[in-house]
């Protein structure tokens, strides 16, 4: 560890000396990051030699996930959506669920050493999409704007959404191999989701409120209007932990409670440019630690099953179910395929792994799940990194020809 910190902070400096002259090429920020802690891990340089069950680590994952949940959900406008929510409606309503049982079913059969519980929870885990991962989808201004409206609100929400059922099935996991009762296992998971839930709207209400009165009377300086979400989101993790509830849960809950009540008091979101700023660092890290702890280790262990199966997860059990759930807006196969193809996997799995491995040896088969997790964000780390720009200005290039899909997407109601 003594390494560590001053390693990761010279790759940080010297990425951002170069960050504008990568900007226009397919290596992402988080190819570099990833690449870096590979090479500098203890599997490799060792000057990035921390145990991924350091406490340092779970708390950098944590707080980076917190974070990162509370200022997508805090965006989330529903009133101003509704004339939008066609599209993530349907990669969130239809499209996740698939997704899941799609994940599920390829683990079973192609990792058929794992029990059902472990096959589920890895589909579960490998479920959330990160749209950081191929930023240029995202924001490329020539892109249809419904297309990427609908692939940044997929990845903003479904983070929030597989949280609770990550704790769900985790849970059962554990319970059926015996690491707690069942009894344990349902109470600890109502724990979690209440507590989360009311931890993160008092947190969340008590924040907006504070901030909306400030303004109302004048009296925030703006810098400290910034300060205002990030402790927003620290207040709504740091009271659900103690209380037994999942942090997470309340960092996505008090997003919304805050964005909503904001929003309602007549604020705008020119306040959370601290709260992006500090989540883009501490993503940063955690993908170099990602690179040096996790992936380092896990390419040891690689198998042909493993590779197939995340293979699967970024091809198949990605595409199919998006394709099912634009069934009946007709939009055209390129659009199916771009849509498909950009769910690329991230953060969200990444600490949900660190979580797993927070206590070993509770599942049976815990090495061949978190193995072919990582694997899987490695690869998609690198696939949808190198894709991204090209696909999505080849993408936007056929649009501009064939401009009639986003009229049908618009026009088609959600499920």
């Amino acid at each position: 560890m003594t390494w560590a910190l001053p390693v990761i902070a010279g790759v940080l400096l010297v990425f951002a000396a170069l960050s504008r002259r990568l900007a226009g090429t397919p290596i992402t920020a988080p190819i570099v990051f990833t690449a870096a802690g590979l090479l500098l891990g203890g599997k490799s340089a060792g000057l990035i030699d921390v145990h991924v069950t350091a406490e340092t680590v779970k708390l950098l994952a944590e707080v980076t996930l917190a974070l990162v949940l509370f200022s997508d959900a805090a965006r989330v406008d529903l009133s101003a959506l509704r004339t939008e929510i066609s599209l993530p409606a349907r990669l969130l309503g239809i499209g996740l669920p698939l997704t899941i049982l799609a994940g599920f079913g390829a683990a079973v059969v192609v990792l058929g050493d794992l029990a059902w519980p472990e096959a589920l929870l890895l589909a579960v885990i490998l479920a959330p999409t990160d749209a950081a991962l191929g930023q240029a989808v995202v924001t490329l201004q020539s892109l249809p704007l419904r297309v990427r409206q609908g692939l940044n609100v997929e990845s903003g929400l479904n983070d929030g959404i597989c949280v609770p059922l990550f704790l769900v099935v985790l849970a059962i996991a554990e319970a059926e191999a015996g690491a707690i009762g069942g009894g344990s296992a349902a109470r600890l998971v109502t724990e979690q989701i209440g507590y989360g839930i009311a931890a993160g709207v008092g947190s969340g209400a008590v924040a907006a409120a504070v901030l909306a009165a400030a303004r109302r009377r004048d009296t925030i300086d703006p810098l400290w209007a910034q300060i205002v979400p990030v402790t927003a989101a620290v207040l709504a993790y740091t009271v659900a932990v103690p209380l037994g509830g999942s942090g997470f849960i309340a960092a996505f809950v008090g997003g919304l409670t805050f964005g909503a009540i904001r929003r309602r008091s007549g604020g705008g979101e020119e306040g959370e440019r601290l709260l992006d700023e500090a989540g883009d660092l501490f993503s940063a890290v955690t993908f170099i630690v990602f690179g040096a702890v996790l992936l380092g280790p896990a390419l040891g262990h690689l198998s042909w099953a493993v590779l197939g199966y995340a293979v699967l997860s970024l091809t198949v059990v990605r595409m199919v179910p998006v394709a099912l759930s634009l069934v009946g807006t007709h939009p055209r196969a390129p659009t199916v395929a771009f849509l498909g193809w950009f769910g690329p996997r991230g953060l969200a799995t990444i600490v949900f792994v660190i979580l797993i491995l927070e206590e070993p040896g509770q599942l049976p088969h815990e090495n061949l799940l978190v193995t072919t997790a990582v694997l899987t964000i490695g690869a998609s780390v690198l696939a949808h990194g190198l894709s991204a720009a090209p696909l999505a200005d080849r993408y936007a290039a056929w649009f501009r020809r064939h401009p009639r899909d986003e009229d049908d997407l618009a026009k088609r109601g959600s499920p």
